[in-house]
């Protein structure tokens, strides 16, 4: 099945809240159990929000659940592992954390783009919310560890 523009839009950010949540899961050893505790409200919340989404697009865009990358997710997986070789563990899950927002706000701006029907306009509303907080919630927890 072809997607059109609008349902590829919709695929990127529900592609984008999934490797933010698996990141954030896989990589919760390598965080102090403080920055920990910080960061755990706001993936829970997002992956309330992801289901709530993948659930709309399925009965409002005709979307079929997609299976993860999980080749991809490997990759990510080593290559942090490979970047705390060279700097602070937290500071690198916390920069690679911050890169999974980029990605997400760029998928969510593409998705803004297009037509959405009413009952998703909510959940992407919260999407970006809750991204922008945990934006600022990473750059505070950045700064406050480069200050050590």
């Amino acid at each position: 099945m072809f997607l059109d523009n609008r349902q590829v839009a919709m695929d990127s950010v529900l592609e984008a809240l999934a490797d933010s949540i698996d990141y954030f899961q896989d990589n919760l050893e390598r965080l102090r159990p403080s920055l920990r505790d910080t960061l755990k409200p706001h993936y829970e919340a997002r992956d309330r929000s992801m289901h709530e989404l993948q659930e709309l697009a399925r009965q409002h865009l005709n979307m079929l659940p997609r299976d993860a990358d999980v080749e991809r997710d490997d990759y990510m997986w080593l290559w942090s592992r490979l970047k705390s070789f060279v700097g602070n563990e937290s500071q690198v899950v916390i920069g690679e954390l911050l890169e999974q927002e980029r990605v997400l706000m760029q998928a969510l701006s593409t998705l803004y783009t297009h037509p959405l029907p009413e009952p998703i306009e909510p959940v992407i509303e919260a999407c970006w919310k809750g991204c922008r907080g945990l934006i600022r919630e990473l750059y505070a927890l950045q700064k406050q560890r480069q200050r050590r």
